[in-house]
């Protein structure tokens, strides 16, 4: 479904959930199609998907990466939350991160020395306690970012706005590649799609959308980090800002989300306090304390997700989180159906 961009998520859903599979779409002749809602240019995109091609780079992607649809259960629960989810993601590293609990971390491409040092400690700060780190690859903040959770051996995720074979910008190539070791690329679009200003837009609803908020480190007034914010905003997300001097224009971007009610931030304590209690335990479990609560939840024989959910009654990012974390300590075990407990 990566092959229609441009063509309505909203619409495409909607189809779904009508027809239940996606097979009947493309069986559909034009007027069928506009019938149903979509525009002429639509139903042309539509039909003039080329099925051989798609097969050809299907191929080439599972070769190394994983494709994850709408319907697929490893599809991440909070990203479903949002109202374009992406139909397809492409994920090139750890798919079970996907899931896991995630703070996204952003600012501008041309940070001050300030501001990276700022990004990076923040960075470290969250990922020693649990966090995974979601960001964009992006020159500046973003790949400061990514960084600083891996130099404490956390985890980051990068949101590309490409496709896996076109890493933007080049620079950061070296940076992809470790973080493909301790985390996850991730996209919505084809193997060679190159960088394009609409692209880099529109990718930021999903890293907000995999996160459970978001926050800003340096930014404009006019910065495209402004974009991901609005995006957490309308997704029910929250919302940190870090101040700056008012005499910088790369506090501007900060200053206004705070006026515009952020969290104002000074320390990594300060987000974790303004998050959920049940969203806390990250910490305990990531420097290998005692198992979570939600272990009593859990049987010796295969227990399904929705059945942990009801018993323990968080949300499915929280639980999704704490699953990830006792799976790596060997707590539990992911099979077929759910998962069962070992001890």
């Amino acid at each position: 479904m990566s092959y229609l961009l441009g063509v309505s998520v909203r619409k495409l859903h909607a189809w779904l959930e009508i027809k239940g599979e996606y097979e009947s779409l493309f069986a559909s002749t034009m007027s069928d199609l506009i019938a149903f809602g979509f525009t002429a240019y639509e139903a042309e995109k539509i039909k003039s998907i080329n099925f051989k091609k798609i097969e050809s780079e299907v191929i080439a992607y599972t070769q190394q990466d994983t494709i994850i649809t709408y319907q697929d259960p490893r599809y991440p629960r909070l990203l479903k939350e949002i109202a374009d989810p992406p139909l397809v993601l492409y994920v090139r590293g750890c798919v079970q991160m996907l899931s896991a609990l995630q703070i996204a971390m952003i600012g501008t491409r041309h940070p001050s020395t300030v501001g990276t040092e700022t990004a990076t400690s923040f960075a470290k700060a969250l990922a020693a306690k649990g966090f995974i780190i979601t960001s964009g690859l992006a020159s500046g903040i973003d790949s400061a970012c990514h960084k600083g959770a891996l130099e404490v051996g956390g985890g980051t995720i990068a949101v590309m706005g490409t496709g896996f074979n076109q890493i933007y910008p080049r620079a950061n190539k070296n940076l992809a590649e470790l973080i493909i070791h301790q985390g996850a690329l991730v996209s919505e679009f084809p193997l060679n799609t190159p960088p394009s200003s609409w692209n880099f837009p529109r990718r930021n609803r999903i890293i907000s959308g995999l996160s459970v908020g978001v926050l800003v480190v340096e930014a404009a007034a006019r910065s495209g980090s402004l974009i991901t914010a609005r995006h957490a905003l309308e997704q029910n997300r929250e919302v940190f800002a870090i101040p700056g001097s008012i005499h910088h224009p790369l506090s501007r971007g900060c200053h206004q989300l705070i006026r515009q009610g952020a969290k104002l931030v000074e320390s990594a304590e300060d987000i974790t306090e303004e998050l959920p209690l049940s969203l806390r335990g990250c910490e305990t479990l990531s420097r290998g304390n005692p198992p979570h609560p939600l272990l009593n939840y859990i049987d010796h024989s295969v227990t399904p997700f929705d059945l942990i959910l009801l018993r323990c009654r968080l949300t499915a990012v929280e639980v999704s989180s704490i699953l990830l974390s006792l799976e790596l300590k060997g707590y539990v075990r992911l099979v077929p159906g759910g998962y069962i407990r070992h001890v």
